[in-house]
């Protein structure tokens, strides 16, 4: 049985309609992706499927018990709450329940009384008669995975952090449809991993929008394509998706020509004059009319951005040349007796955790910082164009034309002039765009804008922070053709690993306490070197920071227990070590069946079959993920005992 049903929705803001009599069907357990080019309505569907919007015609069939949840594209508004209560105040009045019991406990550590215990003790009760301690459990949990400190304010946390605080309460609801819109933007690659390893072990449908081209292919099961306000189901992977839109569009184009041809030959004929007019066929006039109609009212493909640099002078052979270079902040080591060289023309990747000293490193390069020790030399006659993650060099309250010609209407672009409306719409901006103010804009058409003032300027280094948050899919290839053409330098930093391997030839990883190693080629081959070690690109670092994150959790819950008694540490009994020793052989059988079954449900024709037997493998399909989830659990949960007693 289907978990929503959207019939006939339509919906207007202006002209063209954004949603024109689209429909759709979501069974339990899909993972759905929503496509479309930047301005396409997707969030606005999001929220139509919300029940946040109210579609101007057709039909929303839902049952009345169906949690939905949706995590926003931007990250909520700095306010002063804690994490613990902004995750908690995702599950209404339980979480009320839950905020005043986390608070309780903090109290009667502060001040164990008699009537701060009997309190604590009543909120025990209504969390047990609301069956409310897995929702507590599940907080925690997430919390610790997100390495959110729960009494940490959400006004002292960066944009990405307070992104984070929005996942973990979407998450902890645990909705039949968790509805996601651009989850991976401002989450590092290990939390990408993470995310993508939980929502392909969840329990309910999950519709997401997504230009992460990897995230989309791990995880969609199904790919929902919304152009010019129709809705076009593709079942399959992405893979597919593509070949079939390609096929689509093709077909489109030769109707529309076909179209055209008639269309010219009929108003060849109606201005035939005198003698048309004496066999002119009333019906063949209508008809023209109609034709006519057709023609006005059809909506062209968007083309896409024409992303081009303007030309410099060379620089020299050597760009940057970095010898022993170490930078702490505040004790924690970001740079550590680095060596590098980086030779003109090289496309080289930073990659890493967030926070990790990615943004540090090129202010290093660049002489914006001064280092610890060890020094930086630069190369002769660097131009350097810098693209920031955070936009700053976007006036929000200047209109979209002044924001990147500067109040000049003449532009020269590779020595040519242009005006800067038509250069503007080599970045799909129409002329009726162009005076709007540049904070209405959309995340993905401000960093288009940015990538539009970014590339006026002549320059032979590019820096680009984060550029492919936001842009869709059309975009992103047109910049990775940019960047593969470009013969000066480029120094990215970007969490979207299709986009690396397509654009690096060679990357430096952060693998934390700051040591920083040289690889050649981008994230698929770091990936492959650990996994030739045994071992994931995270397994040392990540597990590390995690494990950090969870002991300072942990040390700063504040509910009452007994003094602290020494223990000795645990050992593994005997049992246990075979168990450990059989576990990986065991996990490895599951991951066979699993994509065993993740192919036969990525098929076109699955959803074709009867509902018995979709409904039988998509059972069996959670069942052997929440199996391995646990056997994964497990693992972890031995080994650190194995480390923890050595």
């Amino acid at each position: 049985m289907s978990l929503i049903q959207l019939k006939n929705i339509s919906l207007m803001f202006g002209s063209p309609p954004l949603l024109n009599d689209i429909d759709l069907v979501v069974q339990p357990k899909e993972r759905v992706c929503l496509v479309g080019r930047n301005g396409s309505g997707k969030s606005t569907l999001l929220k139509v499927i919300a029940g946040e919007i109210n579609a101007d015609d057709g039909q929303r069939i839902i049952d009345n018990d169906t949690i939905i949840a949706r995590l926003e594209q931007d990250p909520p508004q700095t306010n002063n709450v804690s994490i613990f209560d902004y995750v908690a105040e995702g599950l209404a009045e339980l979480g009320e329940t839950i905020k005043a019991y986390f608070h309780q406990t903090q109290t009667v550590a502060e001040d164990p009384s008699e009537a701060n215990l009997v309190r604590l003790q009543n909120l025990q009760e209504q969390l047990e008669a609301q069956n409310a301690w897995q929702f507590e459990q599940k907080i925690e949990q997430t919390l610790s995975q997100l390495q959110l400190l729960p009494d940490t304010r959400l006004a002292e946390l960066s944009g990405g952090w307070r992104r984070k605080a929005a996942l973990a309460r979407t998450l902890v609801r645990s909705p039949d449809i968790l509805l996601l819109d651009e989850p991976t933007n401002h989450l590092d690659i290990a939390m990408i991993e993470w995310l993508e390893s939980s929502l392909s072990t969840y329990n309910g449908a999950i519709i997401f929008i997504s230009h992460d081209r990897s995230f989309i292919r791990r995880m969609a099961t199904r790919i929902i394509d919304l152009d010019r306000g129709t809705l076009t189901s593709y079942p399959g992977n992405y893979a597919t998706y593509l070949e079939k839109k390609q096929q689509d569009l093709e077909i489109e184009a030769t109707q529309n020509a076909e179209f055209d041809k008639k269309l010219a030959q009929e108003e060849v004929w109606i201005r035939q004059g005198i003698k048309a007019r004496r066999t002119r066929n009333e019906g063949r006039v209508r008809a023209l009319k109609k034709l006519r109609e057709q023609r006005r009212q059809r909506q062209e493909v968007q083309g896409n951005a024409v992303v081009s640099q303007s030309a410099s002078t060379r620089s020299g052979k050597t760009v940057f040349e970095a010898t022993h270079l170490s930078y702490s902040i505040e004790q924690k080591c970001l740079v550590r007796d680095l060596n590098l060289t980086l030779l003109r023309g090289d496309k080289i990747a930073l990659i890493g955790p967030n926070g990790c000293g990615k943004t540090t490193l090129i202010k290093l390069l660049l002489g914006q910082l001064e280092p610890d020790s060890g020094n930086c030399k630069q190369g002769a006659n660097l131009e350097v164009a810098y693209f920031d993650q955070h936009r700053q060099g976007l006036d929000l309250e200047k209109s979209v034309i002044d924001a990147v010609g500067d109040g000049k209407r003449d532009l020269t672009v590779n020595g040519q002039p242009r005006h800067v409306i038509s250069y503007l719409q080599d970045y799909l901006f129409t002329p009726e765009r162009v005076n709007a103010p540049v904070k209405s804009l959309s995340g993905g058409e401000k960093n288009r804008l940015m990538l539009a003032k970014l590339m006026l300027k002549p320059s032979n280094v590019l820096v680009l922070d984060e550029p492919t948050n936001d842009l869709d899919v059309e975009t992103l290839e047109m910049l990775e053709s940019l960047l593969l053409n470009y013969e000066g330098t480029v120094l990215l930093v970007s969490h979207d690993r299709e986009f690396v391997d397509n654009v690096a030839d060679s990357a430096l990883f952060f693998a934390g306490n700051g040591k920083i190693q040289e690889f050649v080629g981008g994230f698929t081959d770091i990936e492959q070197w650990y996994k030739g070690r045994g071992e994931s690109v995270f397994d040392v670092f990540e597990r590390k920071q995690l494990r950090s994150a969870k002991s300072e959790t942990k040390s700063q819950e504040s509910s009452p227990k007994p003094a602290p008694v020494t223990k000795k540490p645990k050992k593994l009994s005997y049992k246990a070590q075979r168990e450990l020793e059989s576990l990986p052989q065991e996990i490895e059988s599951l991951e066979e069946k699993l994509a065993e079954l993740q192919e036969q449900v990525n098929q076109p024709e699955f959803f074709k079959r009867t509902n018995d037997e979709t409904s039988t493998a998509l059972a069996q399909l959670a069942e052997i993920e929440d199996t391995l989830a646990a056997k994964y659990a497990r693992w972890d949960e031995l080994e650190s005992t194995l480390e923890d007693q050595q």
